[in-house]
């Protein structure tokens, strides 16, 4: 399988190349053009582009057989990036033939009660408010989408680098959480989901929230 991935140089980006490369997949890993990507490797092709301009998106994704995007909020706009980039990818697809998306999002709009969201509750950091509404501005830009197959992966509320274990949980929009409510994936865990549902396909034109 052919695999374009945005945001390779990101931490959970770098961890879905690892995975999907493991599983002899082939990726073309792309990175900011400002940025640094990370070093080649077998099956691993690495290039600069820039996930909010639909041309460059489409020369990318052309002849690929799935797209994943992993690219993160900017500072300068937190706000509008992910929705625009979304945008974007719609757009880049459907001019270079591909149907399959992947788009790692975030756990901010999902439920932790009945129409309570993570984001509202009382607990939830002030200061990642602002990422968690951009997050969900680009699930509802995918929400509208009927040609691409999309899937928006949430992950827990605790997403960070550390243990594979080789198993998770997941549900739809509802957070992901243990007895104790303790809600915690790696991103070495979240990694072998986004695998997952490339390879068998469960959430087409949904969400799927991922944890331990």
């Amino acid at each position: 399988m052919f695999i374009a991935l945005f945001g390779i140089a990101g931490r959970s980006g770098g961890r879905i190349a690892q995975e999907l490369l493991s599983r002899g997949y082939s990726v073309t890993g792309v990175y900011h053009q400002t940025g640094k990507g990370p070093l080649d490797r077998e099956r691993l092709h690495l290039r600069p582009g820039n996930v909010t301009d639909p041309v460059k998106v489409a020369e990318i994704v052309e002849g690929k057989d799935a797209v994943v995007s992993a690219v993160g909020p900017t500072r300068a706009s937190p706000r509008d990036f992910l929705p625009n980039s979304v945008r974007s990818l719609l757009a880049g697809l459907k001019m270079g033939g591909v149907r399959r998306l992947l788009v790692v999002g975030g756990a901010g709009s999902l439920e932790v009660t009945p129409g309570l969201l993570l984001m509202d509750a009382p607990d939830f950091p002030p200061a990642w408010r602002e990422i968690a509404l951009a997050h969900q501005d680009a699930l509802e830009v995918l929400k509208q989408e009927r040609e691409i197959d999309w899937t928006y992966i949430s992950p827990a509320a605790q997403f960070e680098p550390g243990e594979r274990r080789g198993h998770y949980r997941v549900d739809g929009d509802t957070l992901v959480a243990d007895g104790e409510g303790e809600s915690h994936i790696s991103m070495e865990d979240y990694a072998i989901a986004v695998a997952d549902e490339l390879e068998r396909p469960k959430f087409l034109k949904r969400r799927m929230a991922v944890g331990w």
